[in-house]
């Protein structure tokens, strides 16, 4: 009977700890959860359940003094949200450039449009590939600044920076364009 009251005690103090794992962490991990699954609460929630799990299991997850640290936690939680994202959810979706339209009340004349169009379609394409996706991101899949950046997994500043750096570029290889064609055979251009 001696060796279950150790036993006994143990258990009581490993669910205190469980418990204080729980009530410390587990708020905090829960919204910063629902924010990063766009919403989803009840995934948010089972993701929480398997980091609690895991960082009671790995003792490398608390500090020197027992504690769990809290950037540990985090950690956990991150890998085990990388883990559920399958490979074609990483990925952005790629945008094929022969559809993307342009509005109706730029230019009236179908053949200018198609003309204005492949144009368009070509300086997006001459662009390098961290701009051109930012901008297909930002304006065709019209995502916001904060979805973008999670998408690239950049942070939101950078985002801006790449959409400001890419319509630059864009604007550039578009009055280049323009000034090549108005010196071709059948006329000028009206500008824009």
């Amino acid at each position: 009977m001696p060796a279950a009251a150790p036993s006994a005690q143990a258990s009581e103090a490993d669910e205190a700890a469980l418990r204080h794992l729980q009530q410390v962490h587990g708020p905090v991990l829960l919204s910063f959860l629902t924010r990063l699954t766009r919403g989803d609460v009840r995934r948010a929630e089972d993701i929480v359940q398997e980091t609690l799990q895991r960082a009671w299991r790995d003792p490398e997850a608390r500090n020197v003094d027992g504690r769990w640290s809290r950037a540990s936690i985090f950690t956990i939680a991150k890998r085990i949200l990388i883990d559920q994202v399958p490979a074609t959810e990483a990925r952005p979706s790629e945008v094929s450039y022969e559809y993307i339209e342009v509005p109706a009340h730029i230019g009236s004349d179908p053949i200018e449009r198609a003309l204005d169009a492949a144009e368009v379609r070509a300086a997006l394409a001459a662009l390098p590939e961290r701009l051109r996706i930012t901008l297909v991101e930002i304006y065709f899949q019209e995502r916001s600044v904060a979805e973008v950046a999670e998408v690239l997994d950049v942070p939101p500043g950078t985002v801006k920076s790449r959409t400001s750096y890419a319509l630059r570029a864009l604007r550039e290889a578009l009055a280049g364009r323009e000034l090549r064609n108005s010196g071709t055979a059948g006329g000028t251009r009206p500008p824009a």
